[in-house]
């Protein structure tokens, strides 16, 4: 074979072998809430940086206004994987027999959660917050679970009003349609910056929110069964775009881009979001969420050992 032929007929190979390549890439389909957030932002921030097609994965993302828009997506099967979806929703759809398995903690605790006013509101501290309008976005999600937590520790009578995603609930806040709004890390953060909103509260003043797991990543069973090395694989990227957010600024360029925030806010994220707050792969407190959720209506009554080991499956996915 002369030199050339040689050239020709590696190059073949090479061009072949990336075709392989490409084909190899397996989509998985992904809800996601309250687009933009840090958190919520992995698995976009990880694609758009090339971390997932590394392994082999190719994500198509459907963004909804709270993780229980999330948890019907997943059930009806028009998604692979909802990510951000409230715990005490999770255990409370499974236990209705729903098709959903927990595939990992999306967020330790609640470092990223606020309630806030208008600057001019009378409102200055939680106690006020007795018989006023106060947001959550839907009925089940971290948001709402997080409102009953504090209504709860603070002994408080509010009105618990659901406002969807935290784009509208601004909205409404500001033109009084709600007393007290909630919001996000950072969505917000620039309006408390120009003094146009106080925050009177943030989720860390709630204790029982400060230690457990707040939102988890689902997958149906469906998915589970069949596609268990893709719902590996998305882990393993999942983790590696976690670390990658918090080691280099070109990933806080790409979340810039993606959400859309001041870079002065973008630069605050990961110290008002622990890193330690995204770890994915054990569900801490469980007594405490199956205490929670009992005591908030989520579950009728508690899982057994049997069904907790079924619904929870983060550590065979490592």
């Amino acid at each position: 074979m002369s030199t050339i032929t040689a050239r020709l007929a590696l190059g073949v190979m090479a061009a072949a072998a990336m075709v392989g390549a490409a084909h190899a890439q397996e989509t998985l389909k992904l809800a996601i809430g309250q687009r933009g957030l840090w958190d919520t932002s992995i698995s976009e921030v990880g694609q758009r940086g090339g971390i997932f097609k590394k392994h082999g994965l190719q994500l198509e993302i459907l963004y909804t206004s709270a993780g229980p828009e999330s948890i019907q997506a997943l059930i009806a099967g028009g998604v692979d994987i909802a990510t951000a979806s409230g715990v005490s929703a999770a255990f409370g759809t499974f236990a209705k027999g729903a098709p959903i398995r927990i595939i990992g903690s999306e967020i330790i605790g609640s470092p990223d959660l606020f309630w806030y006013v208008p600057a001019n509101s009378p409102i200055r501290k939680i106690e006020d917050f007795n018989g006023k309008a106060v947001a959550y976005s839907l009925t089940g999600s971290s948001s709402h679970a997080a409102l009953l937590a504090l209504t709860a520790q603070y002994n408080l009578k509010v009105k618990p009003t659901s406002t969807g995603s935290i784009s509208a609930t601004i909205t409404q806040t500001m033109t009084g349609q709600v007393d007290v709004g909630f919001g996000a890390v950072p969505f917000g953060l620039d309006m408390v910056a120009d003094g146009r909103v106080r925050i009177v509260a943030s989720g860390n003043d709630v204790v029982a929110l400060r230690n457990r797991t707040g939102r988890v990543n689902i997958t149906n069973l469906a998915t589970l069964t069949n596609r268990k090395d893709a719902l590996v694989r998305f882990n393993r990227a999942y983790k590696e775009t976690i670390e990658w957010m918090y080691s280099d600024p070109a990933a806080l360029k790409i979340y810039g881009d993606f959400s859309g925030m001041p870079e002065t806010v973008v630069r605050r994220v990961r110290e008002l979001m622990p890193k330690d707050s995204m770890a994915t792969d054990t569900i801490v407190g469980i007594d405490q969420i199956m205490a929670e959720s009992l005591q908030n209506k989520f579950l009728t009554a508690p899982l057994t050992k049997e069904q907790v080991a079924d619904l929870v499956r983060a550590s065979e996915l490592k």
